[in-house]
């Protein structure tokens, strides 16, 4: 199983930034993804999870109406768009199917 994360950086606060992560080594559709953060200093917290055929999906009430997952199965891809970015935001993401995890991709909120 290999996951990889990309699309973290840099952004002021109010900005936006679309997170990445490609999957391969299992059958993709047959996995539920979520995205998790993880802030220094603080545990590891689920973010966003989406259905594996895409037609569910759940939200931290700390990101509703901000964050949206969405996953394209036929590109073995799930996304994280992040809108209204906030610095209590800044995090290394990891996106996971629930049984592995990527490497993360930071994600820093600051002017």
């Amino acid at each position: 199983v290999q996951l990889v994360e990309s699309g973290g950086g840099l952004v002021q606060p109010g900005g936006s930034l679309r997170l990445s992560c490609v999957a391969s080594g299992f059958t993709f559709t047959s996995y539920a993804m979520r995205w998790y953060r993880q802030a220094r200093g603080k545990e590891r917290e689920p973010v966003a999870t989406i259905s594996g055929a895409g037609g569910s999906t759940n939200y931290a009430d700390s990101v509703k109406g901000r964050f949206t997952i969405s996953r394209d199965n036929a590109k073995n891809t799930v996304y994280l768009q992040m809108n209204s970015l906030k610095p209590e935001d800044t995090a290394v993401y990891y996106c996971s199917n629930l049984l592995s995890w990527g490497q993360g991709t930071q994600v820093t909120v600051s002017s």
